[in-house]
């Protein structure tokens, strides 16, 4: 037995569901590695919907390894899947892709100019890659390999001996489809991502219904490579299976008791594997609801092959916002390579450990993403000071370790906003950048990028990615010398009382103070005084304030904060472009 580390994080989904997988397993297999499983389809692109399919069961598989016990999480890559469709947008694919739809997806070539060998390879890889900067430990498992090499042959020859049996089940619910509902194509920033059921199930068939009866198995057609056959005869005790191709019309007699070219159909696929492998723990997609869906038919046919469905939650829809400018001319969706690009892998995970499985949210590209950074720092604060909630330290320590240790992290993680800003207003310029960073806490200031890094490259990659042109920040070359005649006297004022005030409080903390005080000591107030102590008509004078200074800095009304801003400019350039 292991010395099991009992959890005090015991208010959140994580560790309930911990809890009823290690008793589960102590039930099935006591003494054994608890497993826990996803299913992945390399059939494109595998986006942030997809990755809800890994993170809940790492989570859960992280949570019983910090207990001490021992724990398998397989990834099954349904690679030997069939090849569906074109997806759009891919670079170096074209329409000549679509001469490949029926083969596996091993052997479909790889994109223009990939180094992978082939199609799965490709899209595979990149999820990996992901993977390993997110800390997910997994155990990989080609489902080419396992049926090419023969693994799964026991397996299939019992499905087929068993075919009457497994029709049986499959036809309770043939009848019932809900009819298909014509959906309207919502824009990517908009849309829900659904972590598909490995290799499609919703569109894949129950097997082979010829005139021949029913049969759970697909042979690829020896010539053409395609599953768009039928077995047209099948003897039990030789294994002599005969299937023709209605592709290209070829033919074939084999015996399946040495044939390696084909495959389960997927509702027969999955609940084989559950029993095979032993799995636990598996969650699935809200598809999974509906009457005659994989999961629900699985956990019958499961008992088939002498094992039992793994419990697991279905989980809800990833929702995305502000990719539409990015993904519209791709015709993409968002990957988790496209969210590390811009968010610490710790952000990313925390908006997968922090909600339960059936509760949808938002992974963010837009502006949004700078109140995710705030809210993560006021978490870490709490965090530091001991006066966080259960449930949230919980999250947070999700999302900054694993059992194995902490995720590397940003030495000195300034707030996102303002490395973005610098970022913008700097336009790569790390020489620049770093002036300004280091006098944003002249008392402990910055001596190096790298001590800001990567959180810096993140944020600037967000704003070279996801920012739009007509909303970068270009800071005036010359002072606007029309404006600054037209002011009255009391913008004039405001004026002079910032540009008094700027070698006192060049810093981040004495120009926030310095910016916020003009208008109140204007109005015959201290600077220091809180707005519990001020007129409603403070607020105002304070935005009227800011849309001068933003004119006279960038030509526009609104911009990045503006003590940031001041510190980019540098005070020199300051007190020219406002007149002085």
């Amino acid at each position: 037995m292991p010395i099991v580390a009992q959890s005090t994080e015991t208010t959140d989904w994580v560790s309930r569901f911990a809890d009823e997988v290690i008793e589960e397993s102590e039930r099935r297999a006591p003494g054994k590695p608890v497993v826990v499983a996803s299913g992945l389809s390399p059939s494109g692109p595998i986006h942030l919907g997809n990755l809800r399919e890994v993170m809940t069961p790492h989570l859960v598989a992280d949570e019983i390894r910090r207990r001490g016990y021992q724990v398998r999480h397989l990834i099954s890559w349904d690679d030997y899947d069939r090849y569906r469709k074109v997806p759009a947008g891919v670079p170096g694919v074209n329409e000549t892709w679509a001469e490949h739809i029926g083969k596996p997806l091993t052997s479909v070539p790889a994109p223009k100019g990939s180094p992978y060998p082939n199609w799965a390879e490709h899209f595979k890889a990149a999820m990996v890659e992901s993977l390993a900067e997110l800390g997910v430990e997994f155990d990989g498992i080609s489902q080419t390999e396992q049926y090419t090499s023969g693994v799964y042959r026991e397996q299939i020859l019992h499905a087929m001996r068993h075919r009457a049996d497994i029709d049986a089940i499959l036809a309770q619910y043939r009848t019932k489809k809900a009819p298909a509902k014509k959906q309207q194509q919502k824009p990517v920033d908009e849309a829900e991502l659904e972590a598909a059921e490995g290799s499609g199930a919703a569109a894949e068939d129950d097997g082979s219904s010829g005139s021949a009866g029913y049969f759970p198995y697909k042979p690829y057609c020896g010539n053409c490579e395609k599953d768009l056959t039928t077995v047209t005869s099948y003897d039990d005790d030789s294994t002599e299976l005969t299937y023709s191709c209605t592709s290209c019309g070829f033919s074939e007699t084999v015996r399946l008791g040495e044939f390696n070219r084909g495959k389960l159909v997927w509702k027969v696929d999955w609940p084989m594997r559950w029993a095979y492998e032993g799995v636990i723990f598996e969650p699935s997609g809200v598809d999974h609801s509906s009457p005659g869906s994989s999961f629900q038919v699985g956990g019958q046919i499961v008992g088939i092959f002498g094992g039992k469905q793994p419990i697991g939650p279905m989980y809800a829809f990833v929702g995305i916002s502000g990719m539409a400018k990015m993904s519209s001319s791709k015709g993409g969706v968002p990957t988790p390579a496209d969210a590390l690009k811009i968010m610490e892998p710790q952000l990313l995970r925390w908006l997968y450990a922090r909600r339960r499985p059936n509760q949808s949210f938002k992974v963010a590209f837009d502006q949004e993403i700078q109140r995710l950074y705030d809210e993560w720092d006021r978490l870490e604060a709490k965090v530091a000071d001991g006066s966080v909630l259960p449930a949230d330290a919980a999250a947070h320590s999700r999302a900054v370790r694993t059992a194995s240790g902490e995720l590397p992290r940003t030495p000195r993680p300034l707030p996102y906003r303002t490395l973005a800003s610098v970022a913008d207003i700097t336009a790569g310029h790390e020489d620049q950048a770093l002036r300004i960073l280091s006098d944003l806490d002249p008392a402990n200031p910055l001596t190096s990028l790298d001590e800001a890094r990567p959180r810096y490259d993140k944020a600037e990659a967000w704003i070279n990615t996801h920012v739009p042109a007509d909303q970068r920040t270009i800071v005036r070359d010359e002072p606007d010398t029309e404006l600054l005649k037209s002011l009255d006297e009391q913008a004039r004022e405001s004026l002079r009382l910032l540009l008094d005030g700027l070698a006192d409080n060049w810093s981040l903390d004495g120009l926030t103070h310095l910016v916020y005080g003009v208008p109140k000591v204007q109005a015959g107030f201290s600077p220091d005084a809180t707005p519990k102590e001020l007129p409603a008509e403070i607020k105002t004078a304070q935005r009227t304030f800011f849309a001068l200074l933003y004119q006279l800095l960038v030509s526009r009304d609104t911009g990045p904060r503006l003590p940031t801003l001041l510190l980019a400019v540098g005070q020199e350039r300051v007190r020219t472009l406002l007149g002085e």
